[in-house]
């Protein structure tokens, strides 16, 4: 209140002033008024004292013009799309299948990442009109591609993929991969341009030997025969026989069939036996769904007046009085 009294003060001192100046103006006026005619004084006095109510009505009333609140220009939707989408281009061009397999999955889960970000991201921004129906698809397409490449991470683990290679041909085969261009091509011929680029990706194989062919073939100048079982097999099977963690044969045995090694000489061997689908001739491994396994026991090869003759089954029996186990890959005898 007291600062509210302080302003009508200073506001009543400028209209005094105002006043003070238009009543000596009227008696400056009435005084010569007085000189030319004597008998006239006390009419020119009664006129000048009219004179300050007619100047104090005069004073303009003061006026606020506001000042005016400025429109936000709104954000170019092209910088917002591809400050989105960009990235998800620049982590897919980080995956390298010429990395190891830990280096795979960890770019892996980078690209995941920017494009789970740029799903959620897009999915909140203020989108034109024109392209809302697309914009949902590329969102849609940014969450499955981010879906896919944890699932094939997943997959590397559990050795569905058992190489970088048969990895990165998965993500070629990624559905929210492959809509994503579709989306992109509308919104660029709607004049919202990205930097996008779909990483050019092998195709997934199924490669295989011949039944029977030795993968690795040491010296046959033996009497010893093994035959092997894998007619109800599901995937190829390599098995190996090795002495002290080497191989020295190794034979191609596909599913459904049966093969032999004949001439095998004497000595106590183990038995390893890998299987899988896609057997990559220059990496000597399946790629897909591998799985490596060793009989518990050795089998011992002899020659006298009779010789060995091993069989094997590879796919388990009931009744059978072979145990196995798993073996990392990284002891398995290298055919």
């Amino acid at each position: 209140m007291r600062e509210h009294r302080e302003n009508i003060r200073g506001n009543a001192m400028r209209s005094f002033i105002k006043v003070g100046t238009a009543v000596g103006a009227a008696m400056l006026l009435a005084a010569c008024s007085g000189g030319s005619d004597g008998g006239s004084g006390s009419g020119g006095s009664s006129s000048a004292a009219s004179s300050p109510s007619d100047g104090f009505s005069a004073l303009p009333a003061p006026t606020y013009t506001p000042t005016p609140t400025p429109t936000p220009t709104p954000t170019p939707y092209g910088p917002v799309l591809a400050g989105y989408v960009d990235p998800v281009s620049t982590a897919l061009g980080k995956i390298n299948p010429a990395a190891d397999l830990a280096g795979f999955m960890a770019s892996l889960q980078e690209a995941a990442g920017a494009a789970n970000s740029a799903s959620s991201g897009l999915g909140l921004s203020t989108t034109p009109v024109a392209v809302g129906t697309t914009k949902r698809q590329l969102v849609t397409a940014l969450s499955q591609l981010a879906t896919d490449l944890t699932k094939i991470r997943t997959d590397i683990k559990a050795k569905s993929f058992c190489t970088t290679g048969s990895a990165f041909a998965q993500v070629g085969l990624s559905e929210g991969l492959k809509a994503i261009p579709g989306a992109l091509a509308e919104m660029t011929a709607a004049g919202y341009t990205t930097n996008f680029a779909v990483p050019q990706t092998p195709q997934q194989q199924t490669r295989s030997l011949d039944n029977g062919a030795f993968v690795t073939k040491g010296k046959l100048r033996g009497e010893g025969e093994l035959n092997i079982d894998n007619a109800e097999g599901t995937t190829d099977s390599v098995v190996t026989l090795s002495k002290t963690g080497k191989a020295v044969h190794s034979l191609y045995v596909g599913k459904g069939k049966k093969a032999s090694i004949k001439g095998i000489e004497d000595g106590t061997y183990d038995v390893f036996f890998s299987d899988g689908i896609d057997w990559d001739p220059s990496l000597k491994m399946f790629t897909q769904d591998c799985s490596y396994t060793k009989f518990d026991e050795t089998l011992a090869f002899e020659t006298g007046k009779t010789y060995s003759i091993w069989s094997i089954t590879l796919t388990a029996k009931v009744g059978g009085n072979a145990k196995t186990s798993d073996v990392d890959e990284q002891n398995f005898p290298q055919p």
